[in-house]
C-alpha cells in the first residue's frame, strides 16, 4: 500500500452567504446587519460597519472594508482614508452629504501589531459572504451611479478582474441600472511617500471623482 492511499482530499467549504431581509427600508437590513455572522470576521470586529447616506442618495461609494476608527465608532469612512475622501470630494466639487458610502465587507480585519490592529486585506470568500448586503443597499437605494474605491470594491460590484491601472476614470454599465466608476481608495494616497509621486496620485485621484459632476 503507497502513501497515498488513504489520503483523502477534504472538500472545500460551501461559502456561506449573508442573508438579509426582505425590507423596503435600509434601517431594517442595518439591523439585520448587525447580527450576521456569515463569516468568521464577525468574531474579531467590534461591530457592524454597514452603509450610511441619505435613502435617496444619487451616488454610493463602496470601499473595501472598514478601518480601525471605522470598526471604533460603527461608521464607514470617518477615520484617515475618510478624511482623504472628503478632502477630494471637495476639490471635486462633490458634496459627500448628499452620497450614500458604505464597503464591500461590513466588518474589520485586522493582524495585531503590539498595541495596534493593522488593516489585513478580506479573502475572496469573505467578501462574497458579505456581498448580499451590498446588493440590498443598491436594489433599495437605485443610484444613479456606484463609485468602486480599490480593487475589492471594484470585483465585488462588477463579479470579475480588474485592474485599477486600466479602468479607473472610465464609466461602466452595470446590471442594477447604475453606472458605475472605477477608481482607487484614498488609502492607498496615504501609502505613498514620494512627495511628486502623492501630489501626482492626489490630482489623479480627484480627476476621476470629477466625473461623477
Amino acid at each position: 500500500m503507497t502513501e497515498a492511499v488513504g489520503r483523502v482530499r477534504q472538500p472545500r467549504a460551501t461559502i456561506q452567504l449573508a442573508k438579509p431581509p426582505q425590507a423596503r427600508d435600509l434601517q431594517d437590513v442595518r439591523a439585520a446587519a448587525k447580527k450576521c455572522k456569515a463569516c468568521p470576521l464577525w468574531k474579531s470586529g467590534t461591530q457592524t460597519v454597514f452603509g450610511e447616506g441619505p435613502k435617496h442618495a444619487r451616488i454610493i461609494f463602496v470601499g473595501e472594508q472598514p478601518g480601525d476608527k471605522e470598526d471604533l465608532e460603527g461608521k464607514p469612512f470617518v477615520g484617515p482614508a475618510g478624511r482623504m475622501l472628503d478632502k477630494a470630494l471637495e476639490e471635486a466639487g462633490v458634496d459627500r452629504t448628499e452620497a450614500y458610502v458604505t464597503n464591500a465587507v461590513k466588518h474589520f480585519k485586522w493582524e495585531p501589531a503590539g498595541k495596534r490592529r493593522l488593516h489585513k486585506k478580506p479573502n475572496s470568500r469573505e467578501i462574497a459572504a458579505c456581498r448580499p448586503w451590498l446588493l440590498s443597499e443598491i436594489e433599495l437605494l437605485q443610484p444613479e451611479l456606484i463609485v468602486c474605491l480599490g480593487v475589492t470594491a471594484a470585483q465585488s460590484v462588477l463579479q470579475r478582474t480588474v485592474k485599477i491601472s486600466e479602468e479607473r476614470g472610465k464609466l461602466f454599465d452595470s446590471p442594477f441600472g447604475a453606472k458605475v466608476l472605477v477608481t482607487v481608495h484614498p488609502s492607498s494616497l496615504l501609502r505613498i511617500q514620494d512627495r511628486p509621486d502623492k501630489e501626482e496620485a492626489w490630482k489623479g485621484f480627484v480627476r476621476d471623482l470629477k466625473l461623477l459632476k
